[in-house]
Protein backbone atom coordinates (compact mmCIF):
# COMPACT_ATOMS: atom_id res chain seq x y z
CA UNK A 1 0.00 0.00 0.00
CA UNK A 2 1.41 3.37 -1.05
CA UNK A 3 1.77 5.99 1.69
CA UNK A 4 -1.13 8.26 0.03
CA UNK A 5 -3.27 5.75 0.16
CA UNK A 6 -2.76 4.45 3.41
CA UNK A 7 -3.02 8.43 4.38
CA UNK A 8 -6.43 8.68 2.43
CA UNK A 9 -7.91 5.37 4.52
CA UNK A 10 -6.40 7.20 7.84
CA UNK A 11 -8.05 10.29 7.25
CA UNK A 12 -11.12 8.80 5.96
CA UNK A 13 -11.78 6.49 8.87
CA UNK A 14 -10.05 9.29 11.71
CA UNK A 15 -12.53 11.49 10.47
CA UNK A 16 -15.65 9.54 10.96
CA UNK A 17 -14.73 8.34 14.35
CA UNK A 18 -13.34 12.10 15.33
CA UNK A 19 -17.09 13.75 13.64
CA UNK A 20 -19.13 11.50 15.41
CA UNK A 21 -17.13 11.59 18.62
CA UNK A 22 -18.13 15.27 18.68
CA UNK A 23 -21.30 14.49 17.79
CA UNK A 24 -22.34 11.99 20.65
CA UNK A 25 -20.53 14.40 22.70
CA UNK A 26 -23.24 17.21 22.32
CA UNK A 27 -25.73 14.96 24.53
CA UNK A 28 -23.71 16.01 27.47
CA UNK A 29 -26.27 17.49 30.12
CA UNK A 30 -28.43 16.73 27.51
CA UNK A 31 -29.56 12.73 27.78
CA UNK A 32 -32.82 11.30 28.45
CA UNK A 33 -31.57 9.71 31.17
CA UNK A 34 -28.16 9.91 33.47
CA UNK A 35 -27.33 6.30 32.54
CA UNK A 36 -27.55 7.41 28.99
CA UNK A 37 -25.44 10.41 29.37
CA UNK A 38 -22.43 8.16 30.56
CA UNK A 39 -22.98 5.15 27.76
CA UNK A 40 -23.06 8.34 25.16
CA UNK A 41 -20.03 9.94 26.94
CA UNK A 42 -18.33 6.81 27.00
CA UNK A 43 -19.23 5.82 23.08
CA UNK A 44 -17.57 9.62 22.30
CA UNK A 45 -14.57 8.52 24.08
CA UNK A 46 -13.73 5.53 22.38
CA UNK A 47 -14.14 7.13 19.20
CA UNK A 48 -12.14 9.72 20.03
CA UNK A 49 -8.96 7.56 20.70
CA UNK A 50 -9.35 5.50 17.05
CA UNK A 51 -9.83 9.28 15.65
CA UNK A 52 -6.29 10.26 17.41
CA UNK A 53 -4.55 6.95 16.20
CA UNK A 54 -6.16 7.01 12.42
CA UNK A 55 -5.24 11.27 12.19
CA UNK A 56 -1.48 10.44 13.96
CA UNK A 57 -0.61 7.98 11.17
CA UNK A 58 -1.95 10.69 8.51
CA UNK A 59 0.13 14.11 9.76
CA UNK A 60 -0.30 16.08 13.19
CA UNK A 61 -3.39 15.04 15.04
CA UNK A 62 -4.23 18.58 16.47
CA UNK A 63 -3.69 20.14 12.71
CA UNK A 64 -6.13 17.63 11.48
CA UNK A 65 -8.90 18.33 13.66
CA UNK A 66 -8.61 22.08 14.23
CA UNK A 67 -6.93 23.68 11.23
CA UNK A 68 -8.49 22.26 8.73
CA UNK A 69 -10.81 23.72 6.21
CA UNK A 70 -14.36 22.13 5.79
CA UNK A 71 -13.68 20.47 2.26
CA UNK A 72 -10.79 18.92 3.47
CA UNK A 73 -12.48 16.49 6.11
CA UNK A 74 -13.64 13.54 3.88
CA UNK A 75 -15.99 12.20 6.67
CA UNK A 76 -18.95 10.12 5.64
CA UNK A 77 -22.40 12.60 5.64
CA UNK A 78 -23.89 9.71 7.79
CA UNK A 79 -21.76 11.19 10.97
CA UNK A 80 -22.57 14.49 10.47
CA UNK A 81 -25.79 14.48 10.63
CA UNK A 82 -27.54 16.91 13.87
CA UNK A 83 -28.52 14.38 16.93
CA UNK A 84 -31.82 15.23 16.44
CA UNK A 85 -34.08 13.90 18.70
CA UNK A 86 -32.81 10.51 21.15
CA UNK A 87 -34.37 7.94 18.11
CA UNK A 88 -32.98 9.94 15.36
CA UNK A 89 -28.94 9.59 17.57
CA UNK A 90 -29.81 5.67 17.51
CA UNK A 91 -30.68 5.12 14.38
CA UNK A 92 -27.53 7.05 13.17
CA UNK A 93 -25.66 5.18 15.56
CA UNK A 94 -27.14 1.98 14.48
CA UNK A 95 -26.47 2.62 10.80
CA UNK A 96 -22.83 3.86 11.13
CA UNK A 97 -21.78 1.19 14.33
CA UNK A 98 -23.43 -1.75 11.99
CA UNK A 99 -20.68 -1.01 9.18
CA UNK A 100 -17.60 -0.21 11.40
CA UNK A 101 -17.90 -2.99 13.28
CA UNK A 102 -18.06 -5.23 10.07
CA UNK A 103 -15.68 -3.06 8.84
CA UNK A 104 -13.07 -3.68 11.43
CA UNK A 105 -13.72 -7.76 11.79
CA UNK A 106 -12.70 -7.52 7.84
CA UNK A 107 -9.75 -5.07 8.43
CA UNK A 108 -8.63 -6.94 11.52
CA UNK A 109 -8.85 -10.54 9.72
CA UNK A 110 -6.25 -9.11 6.58
CA UNK A 111 -2.60 -7.88 7.15
CA UNK A 112 -2.82 -4.71 6.27
CA UNK A 113 -1.78 -1.56 7.20
CA UNK A 114 -5.16 -0.99 9.86
CA UNK A 115 -5.30 -4.64 11.44
CA UNK A 116 -3.51 -3.60 14.20
CA UNK A 117 -6.03 -0.80 15.35
CA UNK A 118 -8.88 -2.70 13.91
CA UNK A 119 -7.81 -5.82 16.10
CA UNK A 120 -7.97 -3.61 18.97
CA UNK A 121 -11.16 -1.12 18.46
CA UNK A 122 -13.74 -3.97 17.14
CA UNK A 123 -14.35 -5.28 21.11
CA UNK A 124 -15.23 -1.39 21.55
CA UNK A 125 -17.21 -1.36 18.44
CA UNK A 126 -18.99 -4.53 19.29
CA UNK A 127 -20.74 -2.74 22.43
CA UNK A 128 -21.00 0.77 20.40
CA UNK A 129 -23.50 -1.79 17.96
CA UNK A 130 -24.83 -3.57 20.45
CA UNK A 131 -25.92 -0.67 22.59
CA UNK A 132 -27.52 0.94 19.74
CA UNK A 133 -29.49 -2.26 18.90
CA UNK A 134 -30.51 -2.20 22.31
CA UNK A 135 -32.18 0.72 21.72
CA UNK A 136 -33.39 0.19 18.11
CA UNK A 137 -35.65 -2.72 19.85
CA UNK A 138 -36.66 -0.73 22.79
CA UNK A 139 -38.15 2.06 21.07
CA UNK A 140 -38.82 0.59 17.67
CA UNK A 141 -41.52 -2.08 19.70
CA UNK A 142 -41.83 0.30 22.52
CA UNK A 143 -44.95 2.71 22.70
CA UNK A 144 -46.77 4.43 19.34
CA UNK A 145 -44.75 7.74 20.17
CA UNK A 146 -41.82 5.97 20.50
CA UNK A 147 -42.47 3.63 17.08
CA UNK A 148 -43.03 6.58 15.13
CA UNK A 149 -39.81 8.29 16.28
CA UNK A 150 -37.77 5.73 15.15
CA UNK A 151 -39.40 4.54 11.65
CA UNK A 152 -38.71 8.35 11.20
CA UNK A 153 -35.84 8.68 12.19
CA UNK A 154 -34.66 5.36 10.40
CA UNK A 155 -36.66 6.82 6.84
CA UNK A 156 -34.40 10.31 7.41
CA UNK A 157 -31.26 9.00 7.84
CA UNK A 158 -31.42 6.29 5.27
CA UNK A 159 -30.33 8.21 2.00
CA UNK A 160 -27.15 8.67 3.69
CA UNK A 161 -25.43 5.37 4.02
CA UNK A 162 -25.35 4.32 0.21
CA UNK A 163 -21.97 6.21 0.91
CA UNK A 164 -20.71 3.83 3.40
CA UNK A 165 -20.08 1.09 0.65
CA UNK A 166 -17.97 3.42 -1.69
CA UNK A 167 -14.80 2.22 -1.94
CA UNK A 168 -11.97 4.03 -0.37
CA UNK A 169 -8.21 3.99 -1.89
CA UNK A 170 -6.30 1.96 0.98
CA UNK A 171 -8.84 0.07 2.30
CA UNK A 172 -8.63 -3.42 1.25
CA UNK A 173 -12.16 -4.80 1.60
CA UNK A 174 -15.04 -6.14 -0.56
CA UNK A 175 -17.19 -3.35 -0.56
CA UNK A 176 -20.71 -5.49 -1.81
CA UNK A 177 -20.26 -8.25 0.35
CA UNK A 178 -19.73 -6.04 3.49
CA UNK A 179 -22.86 -3.93 1.90
CA UNK A 180 -24.91 -7.19 1.61
CA UNK A 181 -23.62 -8.14 5.61
CA UNK A 182 -24.76 -4.76 6.89
CA UNK A 183 -28.74 -4.73 5.35
CA UNK A 184 -28.52 -8.36 6.45
CA UNK A 185 -27.88 -7.16 9.33
CA UNK A 186 -29.91 -4.00 10.29
CA UNK A 187 -33.00 -5.65 8.33
CA UNK A 188 -33.31 -8.03 11.32
CA UNK A 189 -32.68 -5.72 13.76
CA UNK A 190 -35.62 -3.34 12.56
CA UNK A 191 -37.51 -6.61 12.21
CA UNK A 192 -36.88 -7.79 15.56
CA UNK A 193 -37.91 -3.63 16.70
CA UNK A 194 -41.07 -4.21 15.06
CA UNK A 195 -40.03 -1.91 11.88
CA UNK A 196 -38.94 -2.13 8.49
CA UNK A 197 -35.87 -1.29 6.27
CA UNK A 198 -36.91 2.33 4.66
CA UNK A 199 -37.80 1.59 1.01
CA UNK A 200 -36.03 4.88 -0.82
CA UNK A 201 -32.80 4.77 -2.51
CA UNK A 202 -29.47 4.57 -0.34
CA UNK A 203 -27.45 5.49 -3.42
CA UNK A 204 -27.29 7.19 -6.43
CA UNK A 205 -28.91 10.46 -8.15
CA UNK A 206 -31.57 10.26 -5.32
CA UNK A 207 -29.86 9.57 -2.44
CA UNK A 208 -26.68 11.67 -0.29
CA UNK A 209 -23.68 12.02 0.18
CA UNK A 210 -20.46 12.74 -1.01
CA UNK A 211 -18.68 13.53 2.16
CA UNK A 212 -15.61 11.72 1.22
CA UNK A 213 -15.00 14.14 -1.09
CA UNK A 214 -15.26 17.16 0.68
CA UNK A 215 -18.98 18.15 0.36
CA UNK A 216 -20.89 18.35 3.53
CA UNK A 217 -23.97 19.30 4.79
CA UNK A 218 -24.55 22.65 6.10
CA UNK A 219 -25.32 21.10 9.48
CA UNK A 220 -21.42 20.38 9.03
CA UNK A 221 -20.25 24.26 8.35
CA UNK A 222 -21.68 25.07 11.99
CA UNK A 223 -20.25 21.79 13.90
CA UNK A 224 -16.77 22.44 12.58
CA UNK A 225 -17.24 26.34 13.89
CA UNK A 226 -17.73 24.84 17.37
CA UNK A 227 -15.17 22.41 17.46
CA UNK A 228 -12.24 24.56 16.20
CA UNK A 229 -13.12 27.46 17.76
CA UNK A 230 -10.83 27.39 20.55
CA UNK A 231 -8.06 26.19 19.17
CA UNK A 232 -8.16 28.92 16.05
CA UNK A 233 -8.60 31.74 18.80
CA UNK A 234 -5.37 30.82 20.99
CA UNK A 235 -3.68 29.24 18.42
CA UNK A 236 -0.36 27.62 20.46
CA UNK A 237 -1.24 27.94 23.30
CA UNK A 238 -0.55 24.77 25.31
CA UNK A 239 -1.67 23.53 28.91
Amino acid sequence: MSATTATTAALALGDDALVLSHRLGEWAGHAPVLEEEVALANIALDLLGQARVLLSSAGDEDELAYLREERAFTNLQLVEQPNGDFAHTIARQLYFSTYQHLLYERLAAGEGEFAGLAAKAVKEVAYHRDHAEQWTLRLGDGTDVSHARMRAACEALWRFTGEMFEPVPGLDVDTDALRTAWRESVDTVLRRATLTLPEGPDSGGWAAGAGRQGLHTESFGRMLAEMQHLHRSHPGASW
